[in-house]
This record gives C-alpha cells, structure tokens and sequence, in this order.
C-alpha cells in the first residue's frame, strides 16, 4: 500500500489522544467515562475485555516478527534454576550444581544456529527462548555471542522476575496469558531444544509433544539433551509398553548430549526433509 492509499480521512488514534489529554480540566474530563476507550487501563484490565486482550497479546508479538521478518526460529525449553558453571557453588542442590555443564550447551548451541541465522539475515533460525535465567539466558547469550538476534517471552509471574540482559531489547515481550505466550513459542519452530528443567519445562515438552502427535503441527524435531536426567525422570518407553502411546510416538523425541550433536541432528532432518 502506498503513502497516497495510506492518506487518512479521519484523524489517527494517536491525535485524538493527545488532544484528550490536552483537554480542559473540568469534572467532566476527570471522570474515568471521558477517557477513551483504547486510552483507558482500567476499562481494558476488566474482565469483561479479556477476549480482546487476549488478542492484543496475539497480535503485538505478531506484528513485530512480521515487521522485522523473521520467518523461522529454533526455540528453547529448560530450567530458570540451572546455573552458569562459574556460579554452580549456588546451585540449590548437588543435582542443579552437576547439571551446570547444560548452561554451556545451550549457549554454544544457541551460538551455533545464530551464526547461521546472521547469514540469513536474521531471519531464519532466530533462538526463542522464556527470557528469564538459567537455560533461557544461556540461549539468548549465545545468540549475542554470535551477533545475532534473539526473542524473549517472558510472563508476569507472582515473584518479581525480569528478562535476561543478552535477549534483543526490540524482541522483548511480556506476557499475561500462558496460552498465547506458548502459541508464539511454537508458530515459528522449526526445532525444538528441551534442557533439564522443572514442571514449565515439563509442560512445555508435553505440550509440543501433544501437538505433533495428534496431528495439529508440523513435525519438527524435539531435541532432549542429556539421556540419563529425562530417562530417570520420565519413563517413555513404559508409556509405549502400556499403550497409552505408540512406541512409534518415541521416534519425535531424540536424545542428544552436546550442542554439536544437536546441531548434526538438525542438519540431517532438514537435508532429508527439506528446510
């Protein structure tokens, strides 16, 4: 659409709110009624609006990916908990410490796929990631190690939380909704690398699984690093047994160790399934 199709007949929002707020101060313009709509926090916080705020937390992210064209990206699950191995003498547990080498995986594996997204242009293979410690800031670390972009959704959560320092400020995004914050996590996978991590994690794993399986998206490849933590945590091949699952449902998860392992995976699976 060009400029002269763009020519607005009608003043833009943003004019009419700034002459609102120039607005004589009288009673009437006090009062919450005389807000605009579109302007008015407390009408949109209602309950009342939650299917359009919904929509707004569909739409915001949306538009921005569109904008900065970005087509393809490998997303990242895993625990807030893991620490860095400089700080694993702050691990809460023994476990956590060990699983400390998994901070350096996922950051050389995030640094990995973004260099081939900076020779994309940063607009395939863009690391995803919850935007908060632990395994979320080892992927959006190696993506900044490797001078590329990376997006971070993060969510509103009952204890103070804030995004990682290494994400792409303008790929920052804060969540309300866990459903529609999950749903940007998966519109543009094309893999999906899943670390040690607790019941989000879980969830989110269970959620992709689920999706596949049942046919409602495209089979990617579901990447667990480190075979011995998910095989002493979740029995998958007791679910095949039971029947509860096919035992072919097992080939969507692969199990690898190391980021140069996942990195051959995904090579592989796209030269056998196209990119």
């Amino acid at each position: 659409m060009n400029d002269q199709t763009r020519r607005r007949r009608f003043p833009d929002a943003r004019t009419d709110v700034q002459k609102w707020q120039k607005s004589p101060d009288t009673p009437q313009t006090r009062s919450p009624t005389y807000r605009l709509a579109f302007a008015d926090p407390d009408f949109l916080c209602r309950d009342e609006l939650r299917p359009v705020r919904l929509q707004l937390e569909l739409l915001k992210p949306e538009m921005a990916f569109e904008e900065m064209g970005i087509e393809s990206t490998i997303v990242m699950f895993g625990g807030a908990r893991i620490p860095e191995p400089a700080k694993k003498e702050s691990a809460r547990t023994p476990t956590l410490a060990a699983l400390s080498k998994y901070y350096d995986e996922a950051r050389e594996f995030a640094r990995l796929c973004t260099l081939k997204s900076v020779q994309q242009e940063c607009r395939q293979n863009v690391i995803i990631t919850g935007g908060g410690p632990g395994v979320m800031e080892a992927g959006n670390r190696g993506a900044f190690d490797a001078g590329g972009r990376s997006i971070s959704l993060n969510i509103v959560l009952p204890h103070e939380q804030a995004p990682n320092q290494y994400g792409t400020p303008e790929l920052s995004f804060n969540f309300h909704y866990f459903a529609i914050r999950k749903m940007h996590f998966l519109m543009r996978a094309k893999a999906i690398a899943v670390f040690p991590g607790g019941f989000g994690t879980l969830d989110e794993l269970f959620e992709s699984l689920t999706l596949i399986q049942t046919g409602r998206m495209d089979r990617i490849p579901i990447l667990l690093f480190g075979r011995e933590f998910w095989e002493s945590i979740i029995n998958f091949k007791a679910l095949a047994d039971a029947g509860t699952i096919a035992h072919q449902d097992l080939d969507l998860l692969t199990f690898v160790d190391t980021a140069q392992e996942a990195v051959a995976h995904l090579d592989a699976f796209e030269e056998q399934n196209g990119p």
